[in-house]
């Protein structure tokens, strides 16, 4: 598991710490049944707070990326190729919206945002 944070990000870190571990999973570097580590150790390695890392955590967990064994820990959730792909497109589309709302404010169109996507992506 590897996370970057970033202190000058508009987003909180316990967001930066989800969308990693997120990607992470969907992309399959983090395989199902692999055991996070434990909320306290996780802080101390990020150098962030417990309550970061547990909303993070339980993020993941609604998610469905994650669960939880009583005193065993969080373990990443064994998920089939379908509900991969699935989760993947849930997770792009929720941060799609997102980002739509953010281009709409400046009264762009969908030809100006499908030009400027095209010109970032390559």
């Amino acid at each position: 598991m590897n996370i970057l944070i970033s202190n000058t990000s508009e987003k909180p870190i316990y967001q930066q710490i989800f969308e990693q571990i997120s990607a992470q999973i969907l992309k399959g570097e983090l395989q199902g049944g692999y055991s996070l580590p434990p909320i306290r150790q996780a802080a101390v390695e990020l150098q962030v707070s417990i309550i970061t890392v547990k909303k993070a955590w339980e993020e993941l967990e609604r998610s469905g990326l994650i669960y939880t064994v009583t005193g065993k820990g969080c373990f990443i959730t064994e998920l089939s190729a379908e509900e991969m792909i699935q989760k993947r497109h849930e997770t792009v589309l929720k941060q799609m919206e997102s980002d739509i709302a953010y281009y709409r404010s400046f009264g762009l169109r969908l030809e100006e945002v499908i030009e400027l996507l095209r010109t970032v992506y390559e």
